[in-house]
C-alpha cells in the first residue's frame, strides 16, 4: 500500500458499497480510480497531476464527475 491509497480494510469496507456496474469494465478497476480520488483529496494536486500508475487524468476526472452527478458519491 502507498500513501495516500486505501488499504485492505477500508477497501473491503467500501467495495461492497460499490454495487453492480453497468457499462464497460474498467481497465484499472474501482480500486484504482478511487485511489485516485483519495490521492487528489489528500494532496490538493490538479487531475493533471494525477500520477500515471492510476490512469489518464482525464478519464479519472470524467469518472468522478459521472459518479457525482448520479449521487454514487453520497451512496459511499
Amino acid at each position: 500500500m502507498r500513501r495516500h491509497e486505501l488499504s485492505d480494510t477500508e477497501w473491503s469496507r467500501i467495495e461492497p458499497l460499490l454495487g453492480s456496474r453497468c457499462g464497460p469494465r474498467s481497465k484499472r478497476g474501482d480500486r484504482d480510480f478511487i485511489n485516485a480520488v483519495v490521492w487528489r483529496v489528500n494532496t490538493g494536486g490538479q487531475w493533471r497531476d494525477l500520477p500515471e500508475r492510476f490512469g489518464h487524468w482525464k478519464t479519472v476526472y470524467k469518472r468522478f464527475h459521472r459518479w457525482a452527478k448520479t449521487g454514487r458519491w453520497e451512496a459511499i
